[in-house]
């Protein structure tokens, strides 16, 4: 039925574990030493600004602690010669590339309700095209269509 407390309690106060990005300036930055694990983080940016790079840089730091990581590439761009200078363990990274947008989250969804991973990047949302979208015609109007999709997905990964 819910629950209540204080937050200025000295007993509230709680440790969030988190992950390096790699970055020593951008973990300061962020006040904690990293990004929070077991959160939905969204890197945000122009394309080329190096949010690939970030998150297969905070991949690399999650595996050199023995973390378990995912990579959902809707895009079907990772570049492996790429994430390998990174510093990322592809003999140890779980790598899908669906066909469409309802796929990956479907996979995203299985993944951390497994419990078993530590760090699972989508990259990116940009791509999680809907099925209809892609078995439609040029030219058909699906107002919306990806924006209830990634709304669904949201409700259904935070209640994980």
């Amino acid at each position: 039925k819910g629950s209540i407390m204080k937050l200025g309690a000295k007993d509230s106060v709680v440790e969030i574990e988190t992950v390096s990005t790699g970055s020593l300036g951008l973990d300061i930055a962020l006040g904690i030493g990293g990004l929070p694990k077991g959160r939905i983080i969204e890197i945000y940016g122009p394309e080329s600004s190096g949010k690939t790079t970030l998150a297969l840089q905070t991949i690399a730091e999650a595996q050199k602690k023995g973390g378990i990581c995912g990579f959902v590439d809707a895009e079907h761009a990772l570049d492996p010669v790429y994430a390998r200078k990174l510093g990322v363990d592809l003999e140890n990274l779980l790598i899908s590339q669906p066909d469409t947008g309802e796929q990956a989250l479907e996979i995203t969804d299985t993944l951390v309700r497994s419990g078993a991973i530590d760090i699972l990047v989508i990259d990116s949302v940009a791509a999680l095209v809907p099925r209809a979208e892609i078995e439609g015609e040029m030219g058909d109007s699906l107002p919306g269509m990806q924006a209830r999709l990634m709304s669904q997905a949201l409700r259904k990964l935070t209640a994980s």
